[in-house]
């Protein structure tokens, strides 16, 4: 398996894994209408001007990406996806440490994910993201927003 730079000819197939991952929360949420179920070509392609993409390739099939924006303190990383034949074998923890190890020096790195998501929650813990605050969102979902702090190179 093989971490990269995702280019834009990478996104549609970015976008099917995504709404192929997300189904699995989409079903603890008992809501399929979560924005990585509804995003479109068009807004992920507008995501991609402004976030670093990477992608996990296994026998030239991309099995997982994950993707983030940076500002001047901090790098905040979103929607980490893994092709569900694929889960469980240290894939979404290679491509975090891979952004984590992407060019930018930032003092802190921010994620977010449901509260219902155990499996999420766990692997950012093991990768030392501590909580730091929660949203709900509405009666079926709230969101706990993780970071970890210090001189990280990101």
């Amino acid at each position: 398996m093989e971490i990269m730079l995702a280019d834009i000819e990478d996104l549609e197939q970015i976008l099917y894994l995504q709404k192929l991952a997300y189904q699995s929360e989409a079903k603890i949420y008992e809501d399929y209408s979560i924005p990585p179920m509804t995003q479109s070509i068009e807004e992920i392609r507008d995501e991609f001007t402004s976030h670093v993409f990477l992608k996990a390739v296994y026998e030239k099939n991309l099995i997982g990406s994950v993707r983030a924006y940076f500002d001047d303190k901090s790098c905040f990383i979103g929607r980490l996806i893994v092709h569900p034949e694929f889960q469980g074998n240290g894939i979404g923890t290679k491509l975090m440490n891979a952004m984590e190890d992407h060019p930018s020096e930032v003092q802190r790195v921010e994620l977010f994910t449901g509260t219902k998501s155990i499996r999420n929650i766990c692997l950012y813990k093991r990768l030392g993201y501590k909580p730091f605050k929660e949203q709900v969102v509405n009666k079926s979902l709230s969101l706990i927003y993780m970071e970890k702090r210090g001189d990280t190179r990101i």
